[in-house]
């Protein structure tokens, strides 16, 4: 049974959420899957849930262009930020940076509200360095490349956090991924790094196209590509049997957790199944592998399934119990979402009254058992 406990146990040293204000009324145009408000909206349902007290609560500050140059190409950064002045792009940047795209496009905050989520990353890696807990659902921009953007994602907020800690003195630095999308900007810029381990789980046949089953990032990742429909159940065995030993094995210093919100049932840019209590599940169960852990965002372009799964996650790492039916004030803040999909026309009374999905529980593929078991015994070969 996932996350059978409605909570874990209170750290000692009280977990920070770190947002920011630009997040707020910013988008990236309406017909772009990031039209929708996601921040927002786990700010304002934690608070509504009386979660997040101002102590809790840490404003991000916005990543300086030589933060940002410690992946990132300085011809990208000035590109960037010219493209958001102008509100425009030519042929050349376009082709050349990846700017001005559908899936990357020109738009009023386009370099603040990117640069602004490596900032609290940064900050939240900062905050951990001598041990503790950092939520930064603003993070998680797992695509972005050294010199163009990619796949909704400008810079590569993950990258540059696991290059901080490192620079830190922190030596041995684990990335899960649980997002519903390959991380192939972390695996391309962090590919045979020694310190780093990356290990992710996401839907085979999705965009990127990469993460395959043999594919070990020279050595640094161990990649887990899933089957459509993936459930609960299966999940769990994942978490048991590939995700908890592959990052206890390498005793990491810290760990950075890519928390995306697509791998459940409602995610219209995913076919996963699962419900959020595999996210909360992951969070509860990494927490003890180390004394540091950096949470982040990620995908997720519903807005009900996003803002109760990083709720929830929220929840999770601050010792909440999850109430079985919201409050009113909760519920409202529900309540006033709108999505321009089908689904979001008459969205179902469970998305605006509670925050925890039904288990989705079902049977174990046979491809799924025969792909971990393929893992576990590259783990047991020792070969990292």
């Amino acid at each position: 049974m996932i996350l059978a406990a409605t909570a874990v146990r209170r750290p000692a040293s009280p977990p920070v959420f770190i947002g920011a204000r630009i997040y707020r009324g910013s988008s990236y145009g309406g017909k772009h899957p990031l039209a929708i408000p996601r921040v927002p909206t786990v700010i304002d349902l934690c608070r509504a849930l009386g979660w997040l007290p101002q102590a809790a609560y840490r404003a991000s500050p916005r990543a300086k262009p030589k933060a940002l140059a410690a992946f990132h190409t300085p011809r990208y950064i000035a590109a960037l930020r010219r493209a958001e002045r102008a509100q425009s792009v030519s042929d050349t940047t376009r082709a050349r940076f990846g700017l001005g795209t559908l899936s990357n496009p020109v738009y009023p905050e386009m370099y603040r509200r990117p640069a602004t989520s490596v900032g609290g990353v940064l900050f939240g890696a900062s905050l951990i360095a001598k041990g503790g807990v950092a939520y930064v659902p603003g993070g998680g921009t797992h695509h972005g490349m050294a010199d163009r953007a990619n796949g909704f994602c400008y810079f590569n907020d993950p990258v540059l956090a696991i290059l901080s800690l490192r620079g830190q003195g922190l030596n041995r630095i684990a990335y899960v991924d649980i997002d519903a999308h390959h991380c192939d900007g972390v695996e391309m810029a962090l590919s045979g790094h020694e310190g780093v381990r990356l290990v992710s789980v996401h839907e085979e046949g999705r965009w990127p196209f990469t993460g395959a089953l043999d594919d070990t990032g020279g050595g640094v990742a161990f990649n887990l590509p899933v089957p459509r429909n993936l459930n609960d159940t299966e999940y769990q065995m994942i978490l048991d049997r590939f995700i908890l030993p592959a990052v206890a094995d390498f005793r990491p210093d810290a760990i950075v957790l890519q928390c995306g919100a697509d791998a459940v049932l409602e995610d219209p840019l995913s076919r996963l199944a699962l419900s959020n209590n595999c996210h909360w599940a992951t969070v509860a169960a990494l927490r003890p592998l180390s004394d540091r852990l950096l949470v982040l965002g990620g995908g997720g372009y519903n807005p009900w399934s996003v803002a109760r799964l990083w709720a929830g996650v929220w929840a999770t790492l601050d010792g909440r119990v999850i109430p079985d039916h919201l409050p009113e004030a909760a519920q409202s803040v529900l309540s006033g979402l709108r999505w321009h999909r089908q689904a979001g026309q008459s969205p179902p009374a469970h998305w605006r009254t509670t925050l925890r999905d039904p288990a989705r529980h079902g049977e174990i593929r046979d491809i799924v058992r025969r792909r971990i078991d393929w893992l576990c015994g590259r783990l047991k070969a020792g070969t990292s």
